[in-house]
């Protein structure tokens, strides 16, 4: 059986998918993204993916260091995606939080 939150999180995440592919039919260009929405969605993205990356996981029988070892690739692959595309380091994307944390 799923955990609560994550079929509560799902109906909001279908949500707001359906918004998106809403705006994207309507072809307007550039959404307009800010870098903390920019951030939310690599969060979001990372998340499910590493939730269904345990289900594989389980399902493989693999060992702890086996997963870390997949989810930290996962996060590497990830980073350089999204460098590779849009010019922007995760590494930084929360940096300015860290940053006000140490004030």
């Amino acid at each position: 059986m799923k955990d609560e939150y994550g079929v509560n999180i799902s109906e909001l995440l279908s949500e707001v998918e359906n918004g998106m592919w809403e705006r994207d039919f309507m072809e307007l260009g550039s959404v307009g993204y800010t870098e903390k929405g920019f951030r939310a969605g690599i969060k979001i993205f990372m998340s499910v993916l590493m939730d269904k990356m345990w289900d594989l996981q389980e399902r493989s029988k693999l060992t702890m260091e086996e997963r870390n070892k997949l989810a930290l690739s996962a996060g590497k692959d990830i980073r350089k995606l999204v460098l590779k595309y849009t010019g922007i380091d995760t590494h930084d994307l929360y940096k300015d939080e860290m940053d006000k944390e140490k004030k």
